[in-house]
């Protein structure tokens, strides 16, 4: 395969991020939140209800900083802590669903009209190229992730 190829799609992968990470601050300013509690709340609303340990594991975050993430979450209504009914050390944290998506839809809804309408303009067969580089892609993240934190 020819390197300049590689170098660009790398370029434009790298390039794809950086902006992805200015759009999500600029959709979590606008809810009141930070970029990384916007992305954790993501990880809520994707994963259901947790404890707070299986947050912690999930983001990296100490025991601590989760306990002051799920605090902002809580008094923005957005969450609500529970004790497990087999260990009440154990506190659940469940995503206010309505809540969230009541102040999300309405920061990404034209940017999701757009990406659907981006990705209805390629062929079938392109778009299950994209899936196959986008789910490649999120396999080596993950094992990279996990190289990390094992360290």
């Amino acid at each position: 395969m020819d390197n300049d190829l590689i170098k660009t799609i790398r370029k434009q992968s790298q390039l794809y991020a950086y902006t992805s990470i200015q759009m999500h601050e600029a959709v979590a300013r606008k809810a009141s939140l930070s970029g990384t509690d916007h992305k954790y709340l993501g990880f809520l609303i994707e994963k259901g209800q947790m404890t707070a340990g299986e947050l912690s594991s999930l983001t990296g975050l100490t025991t601590g900083a989760v306990t002051g993430l799920i605090d902002r979450f809580e008094k923005k209504n957005l969450v609500k802590r529970r004790f497990a009914e087999d260990d009440r050390r154990k506190v659940i944290i469940e995503p206010n669903t309505e809540n969230i998506m009541t102040l999300f839809v309405p920061l990404y809804k034209e940017f999701r009209n757009k990406t659907e309408n981006l990705i209805a303009s390629f062929s079938e067969e392109e778009i299950r190229v994209i899936d196959a580089y986008f789910s490649k892609a999120i396999e080596i993240m993950n094992e990279t992730t996990n190289d990390l934190n094992s360290k």
